[in-house]
C-alpha cells in the first residue's frame, strides 16, 4: 500500500508541473549555450546531488551519443568543489557559500540554477538574488509552495507536494527532461 500511495503521489506531483514552464527554462539555457554564457548549479543535500547529475548531463548528455561536438555548455556546479565550500563555511558561514563562489565570476547574462526542495536554503537564495544584481538569469526548482526561492529567481518550477522525497525526485526528472530537451533542439539546429 505504502509504494502504491508514493508512485500516485508522484504521479500527482508531476502532473502540476507546467510544462511551459520547463520549456521556457531550457529555452534559457539554450539561449546561454548559444552566447558562450556560463551556468551555475547549486543545492544542498539530495539538491546538490541533483545539482551535480544536471551539471554532468547539461555538460555531456547534450552532445551524446552523436559525435562530440567541440562546442559544450560551460556549465559549473557550486557544490561540487569540497575544499572550496568548507573553506568559506569555515572562514565565513555557510550561509555565503554559494554566493563568495560566484563573486567575481558571474556575468551578465549567465545562468544561475538554484535548487531547494523548500525553497528556504538561505546559501541558494543569496546566490541567487547576488546573480540578479549581476545581471544574470536566475532560476528556481522548488517545492513545498516555493519558500523564498519562488520570489527570488525570475523563473521558477515549484512542486506542487509537501514531501521533500517526492519533490527531490521530481527535479530530478525535470533536469532530465531539460537535458533532453536540448539534446534534442541542439542536434536539429546542427550544432552537435
Amino acid at each position: 500500500h505504502f509504494i502504491e500511495d508514493y508512485v500516485a503521489k508522484l504521479k500527482r506531483s508531476i502532473d502540476s508541473v507546467q510544462q511551459d514552464r520547463i520549456e521556457k527554462i531550457a529555452d534559457i539555457l539554450l539561449e546561454a549555450y548559444k552566447n558562450n554564457k556560463h551556468v551555475y548549479v547549486m543545492g544542498n543535500g539530495g539538491s546538490a546531488a541533483t545539482a551535480s547529475h544536471m551539471v554532468c548531463d547539461l555538460s555531456k548528455g547534450t552532445i551524446w551519443p552523436v559525435a562530440p561536438a567541440e562546442k559544450r555548455f560551460r556549465v559549473v556546479g557550486l557544490a561540487d568543489n569540497v575544499p572550496l565550500m568548507t573553506a568559506w563555511t569555515n572562514d565565513i558561514e555557510y550561509s555565503q557559500v554559494f554566493r563568495e563562489q560566484l563573486l567575481d565570476i558571474v556575468e551578465q547574462g549567465d545562468v544561475v540554477i538554484g535548487i531547494s526542495a523548500s525553497g528556504n536554503s538561505m546559501n541558494v537564495i543569496k546566490a541567487v538574488e547576488y546573480a540578479n544584481s549581476c545581471g544574470a538569469v536566475t532560476i528556481g526548482m522548488t517545492g513545498m509552495g516555493g519558500g523564498r526561492l519562488k520570489d527570488a529567481a525570475q523563473e521558477c518550477i515549484i512542486v506542487d507536494s509537501d514531501n521533500m522525497e517526492r519533490v527531490e525526485d521530481i527535479h530530478h526528472i525535470l533536469a532530465h527532461i531539460i537535458k533532453t530537451y536540448l539534446n534534442i533542439k541542439l542536434n536539429m539546429i546542427g550544432i552537435v
